[in-house]
């Protein structure tokens, strides 16, 4: 399943990042993880402390991917309303559920302070970055001026996020689609009028 070159602990990461989206955290036990890793008995031990150890390297993991991907799209070419445009339409695997997204579902998690935290930290990272493009929309009179940034932006978040429960609830992307063309049609600029 893993490349023969991934280190073991590496192996237990990816493991372990699969097992909580697929899962939850009560639902990965070192054994699952140990079972999908291909690893022994006291690899998890000889390089994590445990479970909780071994679940906030993972959870921090897919944090950062999230937000790279994220930075990606919202870091690339085009008016801050094509950028989010794109953010929104990029392509996901929407009946699956945002890995980082599902992880505040999960009461393990949420009880935790510090595995809660880089979800905490990635989402409050992708609203302030979203609301600094609809400020940079403002500017460029892309945006109506009486919008408040922070709030489009937690409309935003919102959206992508309600349309997974709503896509995993029905079984079909097309509710996930609803909803980010519902939002888009709510966020584009006015037509500029022909002359």
């Amino acid at each position: 399943m893993y490349s023969r070159f991934m280190s073991t602990s590496e192996r237990l990461i990816q493991s372990t990042r699969e097992l909580l989206w697929e899962r939850g955290y009560v639902g990965t036990s070192p054994k699952a993880i140990l079972e999908r890793a291909g690893a022994g008995q006291g690899s998890m031990y000889h390089h994590f402390k445990g479970k909780p150890d071994l679940a906030l390297a993972a959870i921090r993991r897919t944090a950062e991917e999230m937000r790279a991907t994220a930075e990606g799209v919202l870091g690339g070419p085009g008016t801050p309303y094509e950028r989010i445009a794109a953010y929104l339409r990029r392509e996901r695997d929407v009946l699956r559920g945002c890995p980082v997204g599902r992880l505040t579902m999960d009461p393990d998690v949420v009880a935790s302070e510090e595995l809660r935290a880089p979800v905490d930290e990635t989402l409050d990272w992708l609203r302030e970055r979203l609301a600094g493009i609809v400020v940079e929309g403002q500017e460029s009179g892309e945006f109506a001026a009486g919008l408040d940034a922070e709030e489009v932006a937690a409309t935003i978040v919102a959206t992508v996020q309600g349309g997974y429960v709503l896509a995993r609830a029905c079984g079909l992307p097309s509710a996930f689609d609803a909803g980010v063309r519902g939002l888009l049609a709510l966020l584009a600029p006015p037509a500029r009028p022909t002359v």
